[in-house]
């Protein structure tokens, strides 16, 4: 039977040593830049610290929350309804560098397809709990629930990659592929839509010059050093600089504007640029308590919408930093995404405190095995 428990104290502890790192380095990246920018070294971190202290209050009130809350169609379907008012709202407000990804209200600002996430998942917990349940249709009904249930997630992806944000659209794609997939999907399906999925990528990297460019700059970088192949040399050029121990904190010199980006979706690259080898597994080590904690959670879930709502959550966060990590490494075309808890980045930090808070919650209604 479900017990009340603690909170997971180790996913806890993850997410705050995780939190306590990106500020520390959100500061030693941004420095040079805020000053140069706004007169001000500590602006970038002043904001951090705000979206963190917000975040870190609704954590713990969604860790006190039952996540039971959650489950029901009044909850799925505004979420789902809000995402969708909110990203068609964008495409009315006026560019921001080059995409239509926020909306700001007076100094504040905030990016829907971040909060698009969380929706997704719990959508996508309530809508499967339903199907899979005793009276439920069955997962692999084509017509009452793979259809119902990807054609939501699907309009909202291809909302957010009008943005553009082909990598936040991907990722909603994958979250509910595994939500699905873990709820009981058959391989058939998967095969299916990664068969379809497979030439719709390369449709959508060729209908774009932008990312054709990235991908040529990935597979040869050597071609083209001073443009588009500039940011990935130059996060190379910081990871091999860091050697075991680093050169430093606050002594990195890519960040001194020849690394573009580094206080948020680079900032791995300083963090082994400036701590080494060993900074760089201290951080892999925490998110990867985190992944193995929140795969902790979802095995000892109480219920199915549990089990579900857990694995999103956890797949959000991991397929995020895992994607990040490649890009900063080399290992996949340059992409916007930022590292989780660390990065710079009001929006991607709020919605991953919100989801670990619900996980946090869930974990206290355990049923160990």
């Amino acid at each position: 039977m479900p017990r009340s428990v603690e909170p997971d104290r180790w996913l806890f502890g993850a997410t705050v040593v995780l939190c306590l790192v990106g500020t520390v380095m959100i500061f030693s990246a941004s420095a040079v830049t805020a000053q140069a920018l706004y007169g001000n070294p500590y602006t970038f971190l002043i904001r951090q610290l705000v979206w963190l202290g917000l975040g870190f209050v609704l954590m713990l009130v969604l860790a006190r929350i039952d996540y039971r809350i959650l489950r029901g169609p009044v909850v799925a379907y505004s979420g789902m309804a809000l995402s969708l008012v909110l990203l068609v709202s964008v495409f009315a407000l006026d560019k921001s560098h080059l995409t239509h990804r926020w909306i700001r209200v007076g100094p504040v600002g905030f990016q829907p397809a971040e909060f698009a996430k969380l929706a997704v998942i719990f959508y996508l917990a309530w809508f499967l709990d339903m199907r899979i349940g005793r009276e439920g249709h069955g997962v692999n009904d084509p017509l009452k629930t793979v259809m119902p249930g990807f054609g939501p997630v699907v309009l909202i992806a291809g909302l957010v990659l009008l943005e553009p944000d082909m990598g936040t659209s991907a990722e909603l794609f994958l979250i509910a592929l595994v939500m699905f997939f873990a709820a009981g999907l058959s391989w058939r399906y998967v095969l299916v839509a990664v068969a379809a999925g497979i030439p719709a990528l390369w449709l959508m990297i060729i209908s774009a010059p932008y990312r054709y460019q990235r991908l040529m700059a990935f597979l040869h970088p050597s071609n083209d050093p001073h443009g588009h192949s500039f940011q990935l040399l130059q996060s190379l050029i910081a990871v091999g600089s860091g050697g075991v121990f680093g050169v430093g904190l606050m002594e990195g010199r890519q960040k001194l504007f020849f690394l573009p980006e580094a206080h948020t979706d680079f900032i791995f690259a300083v963090i082994t640029e400036e701590l080494g080898l060993i900074g760089a597994l201290v951080v892999l080590l925490l998110l990867g308590i985190y992944a193995w904690r929140g795969i902790r959670v979802v095995w000892n879930s109480p219920d199915s919408f549990g089990r579900l709502a857990a694995l999103g959550i956890t797949a959000m966060v991991a397929g995020q930093a895992l994607i990040n990590l490649s890009v900063v490494l080399g290992l996949v075309p340059t992409k916007g995404i930022p590292l989780p808890f660390v990065s710079y980045g009001g929006s991607s930090l709020l919605v991953m405190l919100l989801g670990t808070g619900v996980l946090l919650n869930i974990s206290q209604q355990a049923s160990p095995r």
